[in-house]
């Protein structure tokens, strides 16, 4: 018999179109989180997997505020959060805050700094899923609050919150909260969003030789 923990999971794996790495099939981003605490080494990896990213000009804009269960930190990263998110994060082993820097090395503006973070983050997603760790990342949260309650300094801008652990039972969540957990993931399609020739006009993806 499946529990609903198994029956979550698997309504949540990606059906692709073409094939795709494991990992990035089974990354998916819940809600409920399960009350096992995250192995420090785990930790470790994950922010090297961040560390070890892409960036312009080897910038490195990517900086990180980690809580787990129980600590300060933990409790004012939850605080920062907006409420329909709090609901549910707050229970998550591990809350990390990212943070770009918005200026280069020579302190000139930085155009690509959020890109930047957004590769270290998928760098570390990658490698939660590969630990059997899940990660949701959340925008709804008050980047002026987090700035003023860990003292962020003006070049440094609040990216994204991410609420990191095992995966929990979806019993634990509001209804809502379970029928969006247990959905099936959507996404467009390639010719939706991929062009060739032109804007809007949908590339063909064949390999020389092949007809059009």
């Amino acid at each position: 018999m499946q529990s609903a923990h198994t029956s979550a999971h698997e309504a949540r794996h990606a059906v692709t179109d073409h094939p795709i790495h494991p990992l990035l099939g089974e990354r998916w981003s819940p809600r409920a989180f399960a009350g096992r605490a995250v192995e420090a080494d785990k930790l470790r990896a994950l922010l090297e997997a961040a560390r070890w990213a892409p960036s312009s000009a080897n910038g490195q804009p990517w900086h990180f505020l980690i809580g787990v269960q129980g600590s300060s930190t933990h409790e004012r990263l939850a605080g920062v959060l907006k409420e329909s998110n709090r609901t549910w994060a707050a229970r998550a082993p591990v809350l990390l805050l990212a943070v770009a820097r918005s200026t280069t090395r020579s302190g000139h503006p930085s155009a690509h700094a959020f890109y930047d973070v957004g590769l270290a983050v998928a760098n570390l997603t990658v490698q939660a899923t590969a630990l059997e760790l899940y990660v949701h990342q959340m925008a709804g949260f008050f980047p002026d609050r987090a700035r003023e309650e860990f003292a962020i300094p003006e070049e440094y801008s609040p990216v994204t919150v991410l609420a990191i652990g095992y995966l929990g039972d979806p019993e634990q969540l509001d209804a809502q909260q379970q029928e969006r957990e247990r959905a099936p993931r959507q996404r467009r399609l390639l010719a939706e969003f991929v062009f060739e020739g032109s804007w809007g006009q949908p590339a063909q993806l064949v390999s020389p030789g092949e007809e059009r």
